[in-house]
């Protein structure tokens, strides 16, 4: 559990701003992704795992002003069309904002936390969830706090994150 909270908060912190050369530096220093403890299981995710280790074998000046641009396309401009906000997938009407942003902050408040603002990321957010499902391996007391772990992931993070990941490949 432990090496998975890890890989949440590192994930989290790769999807929280943009790539500078210092960070890519520190991948560089922990062989990421080599250093995940949770190993790519199929064929997609090992194909992912690879355009990971790829990206930043190849990762120059040049590229870090591509990523940024990339960055801004996904996190906040909304070009690519890839919200990294759930309620913008799961909302009839793709709104930002909505019951699924609610019952996230519902879930944070039981266990002791909050977004540090939410009209400027809100609880829905990828990076809050990827930190709520960090905070929550690190500190799970036993097989209940795992099991609401996982509805947590049916009913959230997992409905909608592969939709975000293959939109954002398929850019």
């Amino acid at each position: 559990a432990e090496a998975l909270a890890e890989d949440a908060e590192a994930l989290a912190a790769l999807h929280d701003r943009e790539l500078t050369a210092d960070m890519i530096g520190a991948l560089r220093a922990v062989d990421f992704p080599v250093n995940l403890g949770l190993l790519p299981a199929g064929e997609q995710s090992l194909e992912a795992w690879r355009l990971m280790a790829a990206t930043l074998a190849e990762t120059g000046a040049a590229e870090l002003d591509l990523l940024a641009a990339d960055y801004a396309a996904i996190y906040l401009t909304g070009a690519y069309g890839a919200s990294p906000c759930e309620s913008v997938w799961l909302d009839d009407d793709h709104l930002a904002c909505q019951a699924p942003m609610f019952e996230l902050r519902r879930l944070y408040a039981e266990a002791g936390l909050a977004a540090t603002d939410w009209r400027k990321r809100p609880d829905d957010h990828l990076v809050l969830q990827l930190l709520y499902l960090a905070h929550t391996l690190s500190s799970a007391a036993g097989d209940d706090d795992l099991r609401r772990l996982a509805v947590m992931l049916d009913e959230h993070l997992l409905r909608w994150l592969p939709d975000f990941a293959a939109r954002v490949a398929a850019r």
